[in-house]
């Protein structure tokens, strides 16, 4: 299912205007393995870095709560909607187990949410001139589920 189809699904189920901005995108370097995790509940949280967001000709508005976002899959199909409840901005290394056990990878550990993003950001910011270090901010999101496509008629 394409995204404009589960939004317009969406929009029609719950009353909401079908021009209510929203993002699609996909999960990092898994997106089929974690919007499967989205999909079961497990993963109820995502981080991206902060400073990313304000890249010369890559701005992006912040995820704020309330925002809306259609998950894809690694063949852009729509896999379902989320709503974001929660954001904070913390450096690397202040990331909380809280949120590593949210983000639902692996043994859901601190320890392997930061081996596993050490690397992730530190290939991402190799494309930017940013250094990333363990004071590097990331944006801590938290979600929860509002629409799976499988709920679609």
């Amino acid at each position: 299912m394409r995204e404009e189809e589960l939004w317009k699904a969406y929009c029609e189920k719950e009353n909401i205007d079908i021009d209510t901005p929203y993002e699609a995108w996909e999960f990092g370097d898994a997106p089929d393995k974690l919007a499967d995790l989205v999909l079961r509940g497990i993963k109820t949280a995502t981080a991206s870095g902060y400073d990313l967001y304000f890249i010369e000709g890559a701005e992006e508005p912040l995820p704020q709560p309330g925002d809306y976002s259609v998950i894809l899959n690694s063949k852009d199909e729509a896999v379902c909607i989320i709503q974001t409840t929660r954001t904070s901005v913390v450096p690397f290394d202040e990331v909380s187990e809280a949120h590593a056990y949210k983000e639902g990878e692996g043994d859901r550990s601190l320890a392997y949410w930061r081996a596993i993003h050490e690397e992730f950001f530190t290939e991402e910011f190799e494309e930017t001139e940013i250094e990333f270090n363990g004071q590097t901010r990331i944006l801590c999101e938290e979600f929860k589920v509002v629409y799976k496509a499988i709920d679609v008629n």
